[in-house]
């Protein structure tokens, strides 16, 4: 079942982001196959990383739960809020038209 992971920075995390990105890169990387989507939320300026997203397919919820309380980003304090939601998706990439 997928799940959306959805994931906002505590305000000034930007130094904490960046300490951590190298071992956030590693543990998603292991997760490939499973994910759907995932990458930074960015502000306005479409350059400032504010939170991140990540849609993700899990047996179930607490599969989830688990993912992100593993998380380097997480575990390292950046989220001011992690938001985790079961996702029904109905337009998907390979379904658009050409």
């Amino acid at each position: 079942m997928l799940f959306a992971i959805h994931m906002i920075d505590r305000p000034h995390g930007a130094a904490l982001r960046a300490a951590t990105s190298d071992a956030h890169r590693e543990f998603v990387g292991r997760y490939l196959d499973s994910m759907y989507v995932g990458g930074p939320l960015l502000a306005d300026d479409g350059e400032t990383a504010i939170g991140s997203l990540i849609v993700m397919d899990f047996p179930d919820r607490g599969a989830a739960v688990e993912f992100i309380a593993d998380e380097p980003y997480n575990r390292a304090g950046l989220f001011e809020s992690v938001t985790i939601r079961a996702f029904g998706p109905v337009v998907r990439p390979e379904a658009k038209p050409t």
